[in-house]
């Protein structure tokens, strides 16, 4: 086996250590020793960041493409292609990439960066392909979240027939968009649904979605996007929140300006309690994405609450010293947990 320098490091000194316990010999040591070897580089991270690199530049030059006038004025006169058409073109070229990206994924299975990063290519091509057939029938102005909801269910499809978690990733990501833009559409776009402003609209998407992972870690043919499905619904849950443990029940920045940020108290208070819960529920059913989500957010709530209530009446000097021995003392305290020492106690 060939492992990351800093995986071998830990083996060799849990080898020495179980050694001198008399829990192996020295023959045995040497022999699982020689069981794996240290990597000079690790190749598949690099071509992994590659990739992602790519894709992100690949977009941001789009992006840029499509926001300098001059270059859109230049291809408007090179040709006037109707948006049905560039529908059409866009759903045939995703088409073709999804049936080369999943026949990759059986030949060539050692492949994974380069084959995600051509699905990754056809789903844009979708995402292009449903925003212009929206523009071709004129529904630019109206109930455009029907298009959203569209991109969802095909990529639901997609997702379901060729069995990729990636694919999956985008439903969530359109689930969630559409989510936010079908409340919008039914209020009006007003700031306030139901009641509700936007974060906390989907602090209740969040539980939805969670409800959701659990019914699919319970089915075969759903299993598989039990995870993805699981971690997507407690980002929208936690980070919306922290967002309402900020900014309360209001809908616009002129209503929050008028209110102090001790009168949002109850919130955070709420924000730290969906914390703790997702801390005690992670330890009790050792579940590790819903302990390390509410310790994670746990802290980010209490600096939030440090810097509301303290960064105005506090001198910035004493401020940054109770911030920096503060992050000391949970440095210390992780390197105790993790050092090999506290192992071996």
């Amino acid at each position: 086996m060939k492992l990351d320098q800093e995986k071998s490091e830990f083996l060799d000194e849990m080898l020495n250590q179980w050694q001198e316990q008399n829990l192996l010999t020295a023959e045995e040591v040497k022999k699982l020793q020689g069981t794996y070897e240290t990597k000079t580089f690790d190749w598949r991270r690099l071509a992994q960041y590659s990739f992602w690199i790519a894709m992100a530049c690949g977009v941001i030059s789009l992006g840029a493409l499509l926001v300098d006038k001059a270059i859109l004025i230049y291809l408007e006169k090179l040709f006037d292609t109707p948006d049905s058409l560039i529908s059409i073109f866009s759903a045939v070229a995703a088409g073709i990439l999804y049936y080369i990206g999943f026949k990759r994924s059986k030949t060539h299975q050692m492949q994974i960066f380069s084959n995600d990063a051509i699905i990754f290519t056809a789903v844009m091509l979708t995402a292009n392909s449903i925003a212009y057939l929206g523009k071709a029938l004129g529904n630019n102005n109206s109930h455009f979240s029907l298009l959203i909801l569209c991109s969802v269910l095909i990529y639901g499809i997609l997702a379901f027939i060729f069995k990729s978690r990636l694919i999956w990733a985008f439903v969530i990501l359109s689930f969630g968009v559409w989510f936010g833009t079908e409340t919008g559409y039914l209020s009006r776009w007003n700031w306030y649904f139901l009641g509700l402003n936007f974060p906390l609209r989907f602090v209740f998407f969040g539980i939805a979605l969670i409800a959701f992972a659990l019914f699919f870690k319970n089915h075969k043919k759903f299993g598989l996007f039990y995870n993805t499905t699981y971690i997507g619904g407690m980002i929208y849950l936690f980070v919306s929140l922290w967002l309402i443990s900020v900014f309360g029940n209001y809908g616009s920045i002129e209503e929050w300006y008028k209110v102090s940020q001790i009168s949002l108290f109850y919130w955070a208070l709420l924000s730290a309690a969906a914390c703790m819960v997702s801390i005690f529920s992670g330890l009790k059913y050792r579940d590790d994405v819903a302990r390390e989500f509410g310790i994670t957010f746990l802290f980010l709530n209490l600096y939030t609450r440090y810097f509301e209530y303290f960064w105005d009446s506090w001198h910035k000097a004493l401020f940054f010293c109770v911030l920096a021995a503060s992050f000391w003392i949970i440095g210390k305290k992780a390197e105790r947990i993790w050092n090999l020492e506290f192992l071996k106690k």
